[in-house]
């Protein structure tokens, strides 16, 4: 496919964690990448790993996604745009409880701006980074997109409820800033880094993700892994996540977007994961086991906003996309310990 020729799709949030990895994962199956970040909340060398791993430069847009005339300008430099992937939020449970106001500015608004935007620059295909916090404390298990949306337990997952709600109506609308197609992807605990360890996950401050909270732990950036809870009705007491290689959640966002760009207009959300429930104490003995490192742990009261116990169904990720998760969690530990070693023995400057 000749360069020009290859669809041309827009990332918000493309130098974040799972941003990064799918703007590699686009550029290997073949798509022209334009970035939209601000950098607030990312760190800058991404970009330079991004550059080495795919052999060209980031083409990066800095702009606000709360800002609809710096959209509007960023879409007018971009020219024609297939689709947006919509990474751009903020992410932590822990900070959505203590400043919620600020989850629904930037995580709401900014969604609600960058529709208003899109319309503008005629582009109507939306990938929406979404999460299973929409779910709140499930009653049954696993997940499956029928599953009740209960109250989400933490501003943060509210958030997400508010911006699927709204993503619907702008899909069955006919007005000025409706979406022809919208592909909801609601994901489980991503993980680990790209096998280069050129990219992966640098939260600042103590991570709120049990994986790099284990791998600096681990470096010695962290003195001991606080385990939240050990009182959960659980077979060890700790909370179960449902872990995914972010590889593996880069390629699926690949799929929908190939979704997107060939179904018949129409809207679909769709869970990713594994379908296998990880406690954080099987989390942290498959590091082990994976890296033959010993990682300190102390055990800590519950924290507000966690949800007890989640996992996925992954029945529609595979009939509508044709994809299910094909890498380990041996592999997923042995990454992010490889990109935690990268990283050196002294944290980043604001990390």
């Amino acid at each position: 496919m000749a360069i020009d020729a290859a669809p041309h799709i827009v990332v918000t949030g493309g130098a974040g964690y799972i941003g990064s990895h799918a703007v590699v994962a686009l550029f290997a199956a073949g798509y022209r990448v334009t970035i939209f970040d601000d950098l607030r909340r990312s760190h800058p060398q991404v970009l330079d790993g991004i550059a080495a791993i795919t052999g060209e430069p980031a083409s990066l847009v800095s702009v606000d996604i709360c800002d609809e005339a710096a959209l509007d300008a960023a879409f007018a430099q971009c020219g024609q745009v297939d689709a947006v992937i919509h990474f751009a939020a903020y992410k932590s449970v822990r900070e959505s409880v203590a400043d919620p106001v600020i989850y629904y500015r930037n995580n709401v608004g900014g969604t609600v701006s960058l529709i208003a935007a899109m319309a503008r620059a005629r582009c109507r295909r939306l990938v929406f980074s979404s999460s299973c916090t929409v779910y709140g404390q499930p009653d049954a298990l696993p997940v499956t997109e029928a599953s009740p949306m209960k109250t989400a337990a933490s501003p943060y997952g509210a958030s997400k409820q508010m911006c699927e709600r709204i993503l619907r109506d702008a899909q069955a609308a006919k007005g000025n800033t409706s979406l022809s197609h919208v592909v909801s992807l609601r994901y489980f605990n991503p993980a680990g880094a790209h096998p280069s360890a050129l990219i992966g996950e640098l939260p600042a401050g103590t991570p709120d993700n049990l994986i790099p909270y284990i791998t600096q732990t681990a470096a010695g950036w962290r003195k001991t892994l606080r385990v939240f809870g050990s009182d959960y009705p659980t077979p060890d007491g700790t909370a179960i996540r449902d872990y995914l290689h972010v590889m593996d959640l880069a390629e699926a966002h690949v799929a929908a977007v190939e979704l997107a760009m060939r179904a018949s207009p129409g809207l679909e959300e769709i869970n990713l994961g594994t379908g296998i429930g990880v406690s954080v104490l099987q989390a942290v003995a498959a590091f082990e086991h994976a890296t033959g490192v010993t990682v300190p742990i102390e055990m800590a009261p519950r924290r507000p906003g966690d949800i007890e116990q989640i996992w996925s169904s992954g029945t529609r990720a595979a009939d509508k996309l044709g994809w299910r998760t094909v890498r380990s969690i041996d592999e997923m530990m042995a990454s992010a310990w490889a990109w935690q070693t990268r990283l050196g023995s002294t944290p980043p400057a604001g990390v």
